[in-house]
């Protein structure tokens, strides 16, 4: 088996890390990840410059680009082989409701899914990289689950691990996405020359944390594993829009 592992918070996070030597003995490994943290930059693919992909001291290699961009190159002429299994993370905090929206970590996985490639985005609920170890071990527990079940491909799943020591033995429940209330206000503050410079303000608390979710999972100590598609199509109003323009 081949595998594409790859991050949004770059080729130095111990996330990354974590999640290569949890792999080890899968199959063959090749880990392309971004020179610089990338959160929050989506499915964006750079297309105004030219791309850099440089070789670490310990054989991951780097692009001077975004999470999307990594998995793209990868796939379209850097890899001799096509893998058999993308896998992103692990993400410092969670990636669960409108958070998969804009998240890197999950956008890395949704361009080997595009490509018609098995994909998985594992995050930690909690920043700080808290127990990583035992979100490696949960992560690699659910690739052999997954590898195992016999599921059709390709298929695109999104994982949040809460931060704890015993994550591997929690349990493990299929979500749907939950829903955040807007972000918090821009920060204003002044550069150097008294110009005024905004922040994007932190995540909204979330609003649809029912049963179900993946917040509710994992608020109770569950393992989210949420199954995803690129579809944004609202299917459900199709008719009533046709009717709104005439047949158009």
């Amino acid at each position: 088996m081949r595998i594409l592992i790859a991050n949004d918070d770059g080729y130095l996070a111990p996330g990354l890390l974590a999640l290569v030597k949890a792999c080890e003995g899968l199959g063959e490994i090749e880990v392309i990840a971004p020179e610089q943290n990338a959160s929050g930059t989506s499915n964006a693919l750079t297309l105004n410059r030219p791309l850099n992909v440089y070789t670490a001291s310990n054989g991951f290699r780097y692009v001077n680009g975004t999470p999307s961009d990594c998995v793209h190159v990868a796939l379209t002429g850097l890899l001799e082989h096509r893998p058999d299994l993308v896998i992103s993370g692990i993400n410092n905090g969670a990636n669960m409701g409108d958070d998969t929206l804009y998240s890197g970590t999950v956008a890395a996985a949704t361009e080997g899914y595009l490509f018609g490639i098995p994909s998985i985005a594992f995050s930690q609920a909690e920043k700080g990289w808290t127990h990583l170890e035992a979100a490696a071990q949960t992560a690699r527990a659910i690739i052999d689950q997954v590898l195992a079940s016999g599921a059709q491909a390709p298929y695109l799943l999104n994982v949040n691990i809460p931060n704890r020591a015993d994550a591997r033995n929690l349990p493990r429940v299929v979500t749907r996405l939950g829903r955040r209330h807007a972000s918090e206000p821009v920060i204003r503050q002044s550069n150097p020359r008294g110009e005024t410079i905004y922040w994007i303000g932190p995540a909204g608390d979330a609003r649809e944390a029912g049963e179900g979710t993946d917040f509710h999972a994992t608020a109770l100590g569950q393992v989210s594993i949420t199954p995803l598609q690129v579809d944004l199509t609202e299917h459900a109003g199709l008719g009533a829009w046709r009717q709104r323009l005439g047949g158009a």
